[in-house]
């Protein structure tokens, strides 16, 4: 039998991975890493863009950055997995949200213009940029004010880490830069149109971080003048573009491009995905009833469904927004692995390294085996998982962690233990509101570096959300998906697949490990829980406001 391939890029906050993929088997042949050599720009602007300081909670990168991948990891992985070029039939392309960039009339980014190469505004905005905050509260308080429907669709607000803002920020700070820019697009669909010469927006990201519907395109003419009467035309000028299903076909490698990657012109290339919703189809969920969780730094939480619901605190409802035909959900929690991380880094004291080092382990790797000897609530704790704010089902960044319960004696695998146990309760919140609008949650499935590696935490997400929780065999559920994205842009016709269903059902890593909810646990569990649900309503929903006057008293003495 003749087999075919795909690769899947996954573009990721720090670096960039290409994935190769037997489409017949979905068996894993080479994997390539390349490091964006300009990083996270938070400070300054490179050098050769004249070093320009950066102001607070601003966050950039580098589009150069994103074509390195395609110079280092692609061919890197043709080497490795010994493939003929010819044998692979698509590329598929997922991407941090919303990461975007102004670029001129030629698709060109204005940063690489001599002209705006030292102006801020004219690079690639990442993800976590937060200095469109103000933009987005505008933004937030007129749609309010009209009544727009489309703000229920994400939980009541928009992010200031959404396109809206963001484009917000542009013309307010810098309406040069705005004016110079022919469009405003989602690095995602930057990279393919780099890689096709085609522009096509996909629907995943102008769902999620555009307020784009399908049936209506974007917010209206008069709310944008609502906003902002230079932005009345936005939608028509400067996100103007086709948006196409994630995963569709998009268009075919150009010569160019082709010759830098080691690939063939004219393969198939499916439009972009976002990064954690290409987990979905990555870990086998191309079907309604299961919650994917994709979890790193933080977790973002998605279902497929055949209706449209409002759900409390949902980020995002999007037709065809994950897979094709299907109304696809987003909610979230913005701290997991980063919390975790914060308590290991810097709040487990010497005795506990010492006592780590003495037997050979990490300081991860003994607060789980010290907290997996824990029965529930023999700590005492119980804490609010905000270290992040909360994205869901409050949608309020402003909020801040808590933990309740402290004594002398607390010792720091009890603090640990509580920690996990409030991300469960998190999501345990959230998958609520998702039942309570009649959206079921009958399983769940658990992507990513964390759940292979924290088996205390698969279970109490199962002890704690009474559900059972599937971790796939394999970490590169993302790269994965976007492979399977690139296999049914192929097509049937060229060894592919026509829908992601069939890629799925061929390309889906087995599951690796399952966890079932402990019956003995879930009594008191429950009474944690309730105890849990008093103090997100007291600290969350106005009760008190103690963590926003806090908040406001850091900024206003500088302390940012």
């Amino acid at each position: 039998m003749e087999h075919k391939y795909a690769i899947g890029i996954d573009y990721g906050t720090e670096s960039g991975r290409a994935l190769l993929v037997d489409v017949s088997t979905g068996d894993i042949l080479a994997t390539h890493v390349t490091p964006y050599p300009h990083g996270v720009m938070d400070k300054t602007l490179p050098d050769d863009a004249g070093g320009t300081a950066l102001g607070p909670e601003w966050a950039l990168q580098h589009p150069n950055d994103y074509l390195e991948v395609l110079r280092c990891s692609v061919p890197a992985v043709l080497r490795e997995s010994g493939v003929d070029a010819r044998d692979v039939i698509g590329i598929g392309i997922d991407f941090t949200a919303c990461t975007m960039l102004p670029i001129d009339a030629n698709g060109v980014p204005l940063c690489f213009d001599e002209r705006w190469k030292r102006h801020p505004h004219a690079w690639v905005k990442l993800w976590k940029h937060h200095a469109a905050q103000d933009d987005a509260n505008v933004m937030n308080e007129v749609a309010e004010a009209r009544g727009e429907p489309f703000l229920e669709r994400y939980g009541g607000s928009m992010s200031c880490e959404w396109m809206l803002p963001k484009i917000g920020q542009i013309l307010r700070e810098a309406p040069d830069v705005y004016a110079a820019a022919d469009r405003f697009v989602e690095a995602g669909d930057w990279v393919v149109a780099m890689l096709t010469g085609q522009m096509k927006r996909n629907s995943c990201a102008a769902g999620y971080k555009a307020a784009w519907r399908k049936t209506e395109g974007y917010p209206s003419r008069d709310y944008f003048a609502a906003v902002d009467p230079r932005l009345e035309r936005l939608a028509e000028t400067k996100l103007r573009g086709e948006v196409v299903a994630s995963g569709t076909k998009a268009g075919e490698l150009t010569k160019e491009m082709a010759e830098m990657t080691g690939l063939q012109p004219g393969t198939a290339v499916a439009a972009a995905i976002i990064d954690a919703h290409a987990a979905v189809p990555g870990v086998g969920v191309v079907a309604p009833g299961k919650m994917v969780l994709a979890m790193g730094t933080s977790l973002c939480h998605m279902m497929i469904a055949e209706v449209e619901r409002m759900v409390e605190g949902v980020r995002g409802v999007v037709e065809d927004g994950i897979i094709p035909g299907y109304f696809g959900y987003e909610a979230g929690q913005p701290a997991v692995g980063d919390l975790f991380a914060w308590f290991a880094e810097r709040c487990v004291p010497r005795y506990a390294h010492e006592e780590a080092a003495a037997v050979g382990e990490s300081v991860f790797s003994w607060l789980e085996r010290k907290a997996s000897a824990l029965a529930p609530g023999e700590s005492g704790l119980l804490a609010l998982d905000w270290w992040n704010g909360n994205r869901s089902v409050l949608a309020d960044e402003g909020l801040s962690g808590v933990i309740v319960g402290f004594k002398l004696h607390t010792r720091p695998e009890e603090v640990y233990r509580s920690l996990l146990e409030a991300t469960a309760f998190g999501t345990k919140r959230i998958i609520d509101a998702f039942e309570a609008s009649g959206i079921v949650v009958d399983e769940l499935y658990a992507s990513g570096g964390i759940p292979q590696r924290n088996a205390l935490l698969m279970q109490l997400f199962a002890d704690i959300t009474g559900k059972p929780i599937h971790v796939p065999a394999t970490t590169q559920s993302t790269a994965l998906g976007a492979a399977m994205m690139g296999a049914v842009a192929a097509g049937s016709a060229h060894g592919g697949y026509d829908n992601i269903q069939d890629a799925a059902a061929r390309m889906a890593p087995p599951i690796g490990k399952s966890y079932r909810p402990n019956p003995a646990h879930a009594n008191v569990y429950a009474e944690l829980y309730r105890e849990y649900r008093i103090l997100h309503d007291y600290f969350g929903r106005g009760h008190n406001n103690v963590m926003h006057a806090l908040r406001r008293l850091r900024a206003r003495t500088g302390n940012h």
